[in-house]
């Protein structure tokens, strides 16, 4: 959800509860004050009446409301020494309105001659709570329904043109990329809060932009140090290995220390791998027709098929072209491919299917599943092969996030399948 649409439901919420809680104690205050009113008036009513009855006796004998608004009748004077004036709402049927309607009763004591007391019960229409309610509901829902559409007009006059310059910025930013475009426009505005923005997107900016340019010289220079002596040292020892006076044992210990020289070098040239991936150091893309890429790499290991015998069935539905750093898109296919052959058993079977979406390669192997939690990490072997450095799916993972791309894993039935999704 975008911002200024979580700004409009946050308000809307918060206009609902509070026009909420307002109606609430504005309809207790309004009652009130209209029971104080009435009240007031029932007062007056009950003075003029007891007033009037003083002057005139037949005022005491009426008993029913008829077509005034009080009512008179005797009572004992024990009941009416104890009797306090009470207000309270109740209903009565108006002949004008054919039905109950609600009134304000007070019924109170007073004293006409010596020790001849009478209750005097005097009613005052008033609003119909319902009818209240359900004007006040409508009232508030109007108003409610304006100061949206009044928030709505402001977030989009207003508050967009306010907003404009920061998501020119974030757009700005969403398309830099290290080593590529290592310059991003400031924003243009007089608010300080977008001021210091450029401030501290700037300096960070100018320190990745410098972690970046030494940790690539860094890797270059890494690259050239450690790979140049490997290479001198195993010339010597494979110079030494062919010398005539050297024992058959002396012989098989260069060999060892010759393989372990080259899964050195094997490992190095996978680690700066890795870390040029990760350093985002393979910027150009291109368009990279995989099907050709595939049978290339399947060529290319041609040799090691026929050693082991394996069958290879190649499955392609359609022309699949994808746009990424072709360097990588190499390394991704040869590294899935040189793991379907190295983990294969011999006269076994690789199936590698092109559709429009993605690339999936299968092969025989282990009776069991593989422990997909630790899969793609680095230094994982599922296997006993010293010739294998663990890097070589942890490199493809590498490559997939990297490119945006998605890989899986599925077993089933001895088949080992790695799926790539493009799309």
């Amino acid at each position: 959800m975008k911002l200024i649409q979580r700004t409009i439901v946050f308000m809307s919420i918060a206009l609902l509860v509070t026009l909420s809680v307002w109606a609430f104690i504005f309809y207790v205050n309004m009652i009130d004050e209209v029971h104080d009113s009435i009240d007031d008036g029932l007062d007056n009513s009950k003075l003029l009446i007891i007033h009037e009855a003083s002057m005139d006796s037949t005022v005491l004998y009426k008993s029913n409301f008829d077509e005034g608004n009080y009512a008179i009748r005797k009572i004992p004077e024990q009941h009416a020494l104890k009797h306090l004036d009470e207000y309270k709402d109740t209903l009565m049927y108006m002949e004008n309105e054919d039905d109950l309607e609600p009134v304000r009763l007070l019924t109170t004591v007073f004293e006409a001659k010596e020790n001849e007391f009478y209750q005097l019960k005097v009613i005052s229409s008033m609003v119909e709570e319902d009818d209240l309610i359900e004007d006040l509901f409508y009232s508030l829902l109007w108003l409610y329904l304006i100061l949206i559409v009044t928030i709505l007009v402001i977030n989009t006059l207003v508050l967009r043109s306010m907003w404009k310059p920061f998501f020119n910025y974030l757009n700005r930013l969403s398309q830099f990329k290290l080593g590529k475009n290592e310059h991003v426009q400031p924003i243009k505005s007089k608010t300080t809060e977008f001021q210091l923005l450029n401030k501290v997107v700037t300096e960070v900016l100018e320190s990745n932009i410098r972690s970046f340019h030494n940790q690539k010289q860094l890797i270059e220079n890494a690259s050239h140090e450690l790979q140049t002596p490997l290479a001198i040292a195993l010339n010597k020892l494979q110079l030494l290995a062919e010398k005539e006076e050297l024992s058959e044992e002396v012989v098989k210990e260069i060999f060892q220390t010759i393989e372990t020289l080259e899964r050195l070098t094997r490992l190095n040239k996978s680690l700066l791998l890795l870390s040029k991936i990760e350093n985002q150091q393979f910027l150009h893309e291109e368009q990279v027709d995989m099907n050709a890429l595939v049978r290339q790499v399947l060529e290319d290991f041609q040799d090691q098929i026929e050693f082991k015998e394996l069958e290879v069935n190649l499955i392609t539905d359609t022309e699949l072209v994808v746009t990424m750093n072709p360097e990588l898109a190499r390394i991704l296919v040869t590294n899935l491919v040189k793991n379907a052959i190295r983990h294969n058993f011999k006269k076994g079977k690789i199936e590698v299917l092109l559709t429009a979406s993605g690339l999936q390669i299968s092969n025989s192997g282990s009776e069991k599943s593989l422990d997909t939690t630790h899969l793609f990490q680095r230094f994982h072997k599922e296997s006993n092969d010293q010739s294998s450095t663990g890097l070589g799916l942890a490199i493809v993972k590498s490559i997939t996030d990297l490119s945006g791309f998605q890989i899986s894993y599925n077993y089933a039935l001895g088949i080992h399948q790695f799926t790539v999704k493009f799309k």
